[in-house]
């Protein structure tokens, strides 16, 4: 099955993708507030938040976009892949098309917040293995951040070597 990374450039169309993807996605985007949040900040124009979106057969299975902090560093503001994209390397390509916007636009680090490990969460689990395969290296954990029952573990991705 052949897929493409798109990037996508209108707000309508970046919200539009965001919203289907992350609601279909319940075991990890949960909470209504957040889907809300991450739905409104995709819209905002680039060059702050680059958005890539994964097609196949015409449609979109999985998205990720950057949030970039200053002239060192960016963020992979908000990722999702359909779970039954899970595990075939969609979410490697993501994170490697993150790395050439970083790399092309002279940053050093890509950055990443995702659940900690102190939440028993068994797809997050998944999630920091993922993220941790791909050379991100756990920095610090933040465990007020989004609030106590959501511990913040914040991972970063040199990309200068």
């Amino acid at each position: 099955m052949a897929c493409e990374i798109k990037e996508i450039h209108g707000a309508a169309q970046k919200a539009d993708i965001c919203d289907k993807i992350l609601r279909a996605l319940p075991a990890w985007f949960g909470i209504e507030e957040s889907i809300v949040d991450y739905v409104a900040g995709v819209q905002e124009l680039e060059p702050d938040k680059p958005f890539y979106a994964v097609i196949i057969e015409g449609a979109p299975v999985g998205f990720v976009s950057v949030k970039v902090h200053n002239s060192h560093t960016a963020e992979i503001y908000v990722m999702g892949i359909l779970e039954e994209h899970h595990g075939c390397g969609i979410g490697k390509r993501l994170v490697e098309t993150c790395e050439a916007f970083c790399i092309e636009h002279g940053m050093e680090f890509l950055t990443v917040k995702t659940l900690d490990e102190s939440h028993p969460d068994v797809n997050y689990a998944k999630t920091r293995l993922f993220y941790q395969a791909v050379g991100f290296k756990p920095l610090e954990v933040f465990p007020l951040l989004w609030d106590e029952a959501n511990p913040c573990l914040f991972l970063a991705k040199n990309l200068a070597k």
